[in-house]
């Protein structure tokens, strides 16, 4: 199983699917950003008046009593059967860009329909006058040397879009998010190239049922006043067994910063509700047992899955592209958050020139408000190509909605390139094994960073506190923590032996006289 790469719809399987608001009637948006009280959605235009998550809302409500009814064929079938090639060959023209004539500080590019995309989306523009369906034209398009120009349907509609922003210099509009293929999208900060992306909702994934990929079937974009920050965008969700209403504010920068606020509304009940789902691809790493001849050290979008725990504790789960599929649980009663994050920032373990892994963006989630009782899953699936995403994570409520109440839910997303206090203390920077010295046993090599760490004295002594779950299942052996003189970092090494054929579950985190130094390092050994 996998999920196909190259930013197209992605399944558990090998099958592509393809401001202001009213003053009255609805309050400020207010967001936490590293400390500092930002107040966002002040610097719309008028036409933020005209329209808002209410009337989103009351769509997605209406729409979840009416029986789901696919999209169709709207895209032709010679158009579906065209090569990635040739979709790459069609360009949005630059003179055609959407508030390109204007003092915006934004500017919106759209994606043709094609290959892997066969579902055209509804754009609207809200403006100060009103809501206007944004036209699609073959005209507003360069096919290179395709010459399908011709056979293109005059209404045929867009498969997606992208907004641009001046990230690094005031003289460029920067690709800054994109929403393309069904609920994925996708974003960077300055310093980022693409890499992780995000969905509107998880349903029923890796449940025996099959999983279901809900869709943004339309649109709104509002247009930003001269020297906006922000730029708001409206979404309607669609699928067999539910609808959504969604509400993006984006705010470009060193940290892109995205928040949510969503309405689910149930048409029947589901298996599994996941919020917030994150989507990477992990081929390989230095955990990693070599089953790949490949040039390059260590090939992945992202490295690992943090969590930030109600009780203040950091947990740290190194991704792997396992043998069969993984599915791991993390109970987490009101999370302050987690995310998939590519931590590794040495070009020298990646050596790859084209992809440029080594600034791949890490992805944040802040929930916001009480979320309550539920888990953590993450899914990991094995893959024997890197064009395969095939990680997700997803916080999964212990309530699930229920059809007829409408279920709301907010949240934070940072996309970025490193950030200190995610964790604020010491940090896992790599993790290595092998079968050790010791017969049937298993050899764990971390290595843990971090500025206090990095000032303790070799000489200090450090305390690995290693734990194994459930105890019967496997034996700890040998273990020492020493510091390194080349990178500063320390490094915990121990050894365990299985004792059954069941996973074994190991922790560890650096301790100094009683006093927690690091995150706490979390592994999942399957015997061979």
């Amino acid at each position: 199983m996998g999920m196909t790469r190259g930013f197209v719809p992605k399944q558990l399987t090998n099958k592509r699917e393809g401001s202001v608001e009213r003053a009255i009637e609805r309050r400020w948006w207010v967001a936490i950003v590293t400390g500092v009280t930002l107040v966002l959605g002040m610097a719309f235009s008028a036409s933020a008046l005209a329209f808002g998550m209410e009337e989103v809302a009351a769509r997605a409500e209406k729409l979840a009593k009416e029986s789901f009814k696919e999209p169709g064929e709207a895209v032709p079938e010679w158009l579906r059967k065209i090569s990635y090639d040739q979709w790459r060959t069609i360009r949005y023209r630059l003179d055609q860009a959407l508030w390109r004539d204007r003092r915006s500080p934004f500017q919106v590019q759209f994606f043709h329909p094609g290959l892997y995309y066969d579902r055209t989306v509804t754009v609207n523009v809200v403006e100060a006058d009103g809501v206007h369906q944004v036209a699609f034209s073959p005209s507003y398009f360069d096919y290179g040397d395709t010459g399908f120009a011709s056979r293109v349907p005059q209404d045929l509609g867009y498969a997606g879009f992208r907004l641009h922003y001046p990230l690094k210099t005031n003289s460029y509009f920067d690709e800054v998010i994109v929403f393309l293929g069904a609920a994925y999208f996708r974003a960077v900060g300055r310093d980022d190239v693409f890499g992780v992306s995000a969905r509107g909702l998880a349903v029923d994934t890796a449940a025996r049922s099959g999983e279901e990929f809900p869709y943004f079937k339309e649109f709104w974009l509002v247009a930003p006043a001269p020297g906006a920050k922000d730029m708001l965008v409206y979404a309607l969700l669609d699928s067999p067994s539910l609808t959504g209403a969604y509400r993006f504010l984006v705010r470009p920068g060193g940290q892109t910063i995205v928040t949510v606020d969503a309405q689910v509304f149930l048409r029947r009940e589901v298996q599994k509700i996941g919020l917030a789902p994150l989507t990477s691809m992990y081929f390989f790493g230095e955990n990693s047992r070599g089953r790949f001849e490949d040039f390059r050290p260590e090939v992945h979008d992202s490295d690992g899955l943090l969590l930030h725990f109600q009780s203040g504790e950091w947990l740290w789960r190194p991704l792997d592209n396992p043998s069969e599929l993984h599915v791991s649980a993390f109970k987490m009663d009101k999370p302050r958050g987690f995310g998939l994050l590519q931590r590794d920032r040495d070009f020298d373990h990646y050596q790859d020139l084209e992809t440029h892994a080594e600034r791949r963006p890490s992805l944040w989630i802040q929930p916001s408000g009480d979320w309550g009782a539920g888990r953590v899953e993450l899914i990991e699936i094995p893959t024997d190509s890197e064009v395969n995403d095939n990680i997700t994570a997803f916080w999964v409520p212990d309530k699930q909605p229920k059809p007829g109440q409408p279920f709301p839910f907010s949240y934070a997303m940072y996309w970025y390139a490193d950030d200190g206090r995610r964790p604020p203390a010491g940090r896992v920077v790599a993790t290595r094994r092998d079968r050790g010295t010791i017969e049937d046993g298993y050899r764990f090599v971390v290595d843990f960073a971090g500025e206090k760490l990095k000032a303790l004295p070799a000489e200090r002594v450090l305390r690995g506190v290693v734990t194994v779950a459930p105890s019967k299942a496997g034996q700890l052996l040998d273990q020492h923590v020493v510091k390194n003189p080349i990178t500063g970092t320390w490094r915990l090494v121990f050894q365990m032996r299985a004792k059954s054929d069941d996973p074994v579950e190991l922790r560890a985190y650096l301790d100094k006289g009683g006093d927690i130094l690091t995150e706490t390092w979390s592994y999942v050994v399957r015997p061979d």
